[in-house]
């Protein structure tokens, strides 16, 4: 059985998969780890690489949202020869010029964090990201990972050198909610431009987590895709 490896977003943690589990776990094996300072799994003290934790894992193909797909995408560049497959569902992108929007929102959190409210801070990310009907449910997770990453001092995370996108021959899926933020639109179709092997699905009625928002719709594409 192949393996498929699920990368959560920058806000709560493994735990917002719940509904592709079930869905993946009889094709695949399925593994949905905490990234370092989310869920069951601290942040380390000293400098670490994710691209180095995400590869102990493969071969496999890799699913990731948001900032979960920058890993995701970082790594198949660092070993476009061990990731089978690559559904980046609303992807970060290194080095993209964000606009007023999330400079805004950046702002707000790392104010709330600054005064020690992190409940504050769990609540602005919850507003700017999650859907209202799903709030209560991603609360308790963002705010155990502001919890992790505000214990010691942040650690350096190192990244490989980043490869052209052109270089990435993986078939991929880039998908996109209709509704997310326009800087995100905007990376989505980036990304699916430049990668030489990559089609874009834009899901009708989703935000930024489609797997929340739409989980019937990503679980149709995942499933399309990554057994086809």
């Amino acid at each position: 059985m192949s393996r498929v490896v699920l990368l959560h977003a920058g806000i709560g943690d493994s735990r917002l998969w719940a509904r592709q589990v079930p869905a993946l776990a009889p094709h695949f094996e399925v593994v949905a780890p905490d990234l370092p300072g989310f869920g069951e799994t601290p942040e380390p003290d000293e400098p670490f690489s994710l691209v180095d934790l995400v590869a102990a894992h493969l071969p496999a193909a890799l699913v990731g949202n948001s900032f979960g797909g920058m890993v995701a995408l970082r790594t198949a560049l660092a070993h476009p020869d061990r990731v089978s497959k690559l559904v980046l569902v609303a992807p970060a992108f290194p080095g993209w010029d964000f606009g007023e929007q999330i400079q805004a929102y950046w702002a707000a959190e790392e104010a709330a964090v600054a005064r020690g409210d992190l409940a504050a801070a769990t609540e602005v990310n919850l507003e700017f990201w999650v859907a209202p009907e799903h709030r209560d449910e991603v609360r308790p997770q963002q705010l155990r990972a502001l919890e992790l990453q505000t214990a010691h001092e942040e650690p350096e995370v190192r990244w490989p050198q980043l490869a052209p996108l052109s270089s990435l021959t993986v078939p991929t899926l880039v998908v996109i909610g209709e509704r997310d933020v326009d800087d995100f639109r905007a990376i989505a179709a980036h990304v699916a431009g430049e990668l030489p092997d990559a089609d874009l699905a834009v899901v009708p009625g989703a935000g930024h987590l489609v797997g929340l928002d739409r989980p019937d719709e990503l679980n149709a594409l995942l499933l399309e895709f990554l057994e086809n």
